[in-house]
């Protein structure tokens, strides 16, 4: 796309910018009818670059159109760029947009975590992040950056955690939520049954003293990192059905961030597997 056949936008109502209204209220709801926002320059680039998402549409300020223009040479034929002033977009927005860069994107066909790996591609080794209850937009966008980091091959996530396309986790990832293959929905449980179904050894992470220390573990060729809510962390139950892994601590602390231990663990696999 060439910087003059950008569509100019003069009214906060225009129907045509209605993907991006309100969008902290959105974010909340998650009230995008199979939409998802992209905001800034990293995570357009790799929208546009790399994301396995169709792009409906972007919506700039005025002065990041000639900075973009690289990467707007990116943009798909027949995908409207619109461009309006700082006050305008701010309003659309429904707060100020510093960045001035948004995205739309159409999440398309989603299928349940158990159908996903029936259909991933068979390999003699293989890496699964699972995450249960996370509902924090940081936490599961802090563990996708760590699993795309650590070369896991996809996420799954149950249906209680936040949709990793929400716009805050998609910034916090890098981007790699546009790219990483990831499903959503059922329970915790089921995501235990679905990885042991494709036989994966599931790790459940927990600071149980009697868990086996990380450390101590040999990588299995497929394994599943199981990880829990902030906080509450596992279930008893569900740390039964799994293999209860711990991260060995200095005395008097026995936890930290979920995304933390994700990376830990993650590290640990990688670099397992040479």
């Amino acid at each position: 796309m060439k910087p003059d056949q950008a569509i100019r936008i003069e009214r906060p109502d225009d129907p045509r910018v209605e993907a991006y209204v309100s969008l902290r209220e959105r974010d909340l709801t998650g009230g995008h009818g199979g939409r998802f926002i992209v905001e800034g320059k990293v995570t357009l680039e790799t929208l546009l670059r790399r994301g396995r998402f169709e792009v409906e549409s972007l919506f700039l300020c005025e002065t990041r159109l000639a900075p973009l223009a690289d990467i707007l040479a990116q943009v798909p034929e027949g995908v409207p760029v619109y461009v309006a002033a700082q006050g305008v977009m701010d309003t659309v927005a429904g707060f100020p947009m510093h960045r001035g860069v948004l995205a739309c994107g159409r999440k398309g066909e989603s299928v349940p975590p158990a159908e996903f790996l029936r259909r991933a591609p068979p390999g003699e080794r293989s890496t699964l992040l699972l995450l249960s209850e996370l509902s924090n937009h940081d936490n599961v966008g802090a563990c996708f950056r760590n699993a795309a980091a650590f070369g896991a091959d996809a996420v799954l996530l149950d249906a209680a955690s936040c949709d990793p396309l929400y716009r805050k986790a998609i910034r916090v990832s890098s981007g790699a939520a546009l790219w990483l293959p990831f499903s959503q929905g059922g329970t915790g449980g089921g995501l235990i049954e679905a990885a042991e179904a494709a036989d994966y050894e599931v790790w459940a992470l927990t600071p149980r003293a009697n868990a086996a220390p990380l450390p101590s573990l040999k990588v299995p060729a497929r394994v599943a990192l199981l990880m829990g809510a902030e906080g509450p962390g596992l279930p008893a139950e569900m740390i039964a059905r799994a293999r209860p892994v711990r991260i060995p601590m200095t005395d008097g602390f026995d936890s930290v961030n979920v995304a933390t231990a994700a990376a830990i663990a993650l590290s640990h696999v990688f670099a397992a597997r040479g």
